[in-house]
């Protein structure tokens, strides 16, 4: 099969073919559950939790890479998390201090668990704790409480890629227009999501993508480094309930800091189970 390009010579045909192409591919691996937690944010009353998961990131990622955001790509990352959520800037320089032993603190460490929920659905989950075997006790109860399966390391890993993830504020701003600036700026992948512009990038290029964006002027209302999926799994009926509360649970668990699904839900069952 010959594939026609566009005229080199044609700027405007270039930019076409290459929105076409973008278009083509828009983020098959995109995050529903990150979708649903958005949506559910204005009426989350758990600020505090996440706070703490927040602060905690910070901590780890000072730990390992020193107090220094401009030299610390990590720590820049769990810093704009952290305000993101509006967490006080009193708390984010104490937990860099903690970090980097000027204060002292808890040990925590990151573990990573993998799993199956209701449906098929593969699961990640991030966790930072200063106590392992506590923390793998509630994640094993959370996915036994809720039809789920606790797997072994690497059981579901192979699913996943781990990409950059830059939200933007959609409001006033012309789909095309973002499309646009997001191939400028470097971007792999770009969705539309209702009230959001989501943009995928390499993780190396996190901050470059995010900061070429905000250049052009667009709100960045968070951006992470996140597990997506390489293909997903269509989950229904009363399974998507049932996989919905394992994720919530999941996530409400303290020591938990992110929850990654490759489940995907039509509006109509994201409806009917409530989310």
């Amino acid at each position: 099969m010959v594939v026609a390009t566009p005229d080199s010579s044609s700027p405007a045909l270039l930019l076409d073919f290459s929105l076409g192409l973008v278009r083509g591919i828009q983020m098959a691996g995109h995050s529903k559950w990150k979708q649903i937690k958005h949506k559910k944010a204005a009426t989350d009353n758990k600020r505090s939790a996440v706070w703490a998961k927040r602060i905690r990131e910070i901590i780890v990622a000072a730990k390992a890479g020193g107090g220094d955001p401009g030299g610390n790509a990590r720590l820049r990352t769990a810093i704009d998390a952290a305000r993101a959520v509006n967490c006080p800037n009193d708390n984010i320089e104490r937990a860099i201090k903690k970090g980097t032993g000027e204060l002292e603190g808890e040990t925590y460490e990151e573990v990573t668990y993998e799993g199956y929920g209701p449906g098929g659905a593969a699961i990640i989950i991030e966790a930072t704790t200063d106590n392992p075997n506590r923390t793998v006790a509630e994640v094993r109860h959370a996915f036994s409480r809720n039809a789920g399966n606790l797997g072994a390391s690497n059981s579901v890993a192979w699913m996943f890629e781990k990409k950059g993830q830059i939200y933007l504020d959609a409001a006033g701003k012309s789909e095309d227009q973002a499309l646009e600036a997001a191939l400028d700026a470097g971007a792999e992948d770009f969705t539309p999501d209702g009230e959001q512009f989501v943009v995928s990038a390499a993780p190396a290029d996190l901050h470059a993508v995010q900061d070429a964006l905000k250049a052009k002027g667009y709100r960045v209302e968070s951006a992470e480094l996140a597990m997506m999926p390489k293909n997903t799994v269509k989950v229904e009926g009363a399974d998507a309930a049932k996989l919905l509360k394992l994720m919530e649970a999941l996530e409400d668990l303290d020591d938990v800091s992110k929850v990654f699904s490759n489940f995907d839900m039509d509006a109509a069952t994201l409806a009917e189970a409530g989310a």
